[in-house]
């Protein structure tokens, strides 16, 4: 499953299920899709999710890196989804997503 997170003030976010409904739960939302977050959220949202990351970038940084699957970091995958959120949040603008 895909996820698409939409706002007017960016282009669209499209991400894997899995990887949106994690970033979802980090910025304190239920992960459910479809969903909205209204524009006087999004601070709270996005300082949530920046510190959920900085966290799992810490238990990241020991991992093996040598592992057969390597994958790139949450913190690299939510990139996009975070430069969304700061354009909305400049533009007083609502998030929303769906699949």
């Amino acid at each position: 499953m895909l996820v698409t997170f939409h706002t007017r003030a960016h282009a669209d976010i499209t991400l894997f299920g899995n990887i949106a409904k994690a970033l979802l739960v980090m910025m304190g939302h239920s992960g459910t899709i479809p969903g909205a977050i209204l524009s006087t959220e999004l601070p709270a949202a996005l300082a949530r999710l920046e510190g959920a990351l900085a966290a799992s970038q810490a238990s990241e940084s020991v991992a093996d890196p040598l592992s057969d699957d390597p994958q790139p970091a949450l913190a690299l995958r939510a990139l996009p989804l975070i430069g969304l959120l700061k354009a909305a949040i400049a533009a007083d603008a609502d998030v929303m997503w769906d699949s």
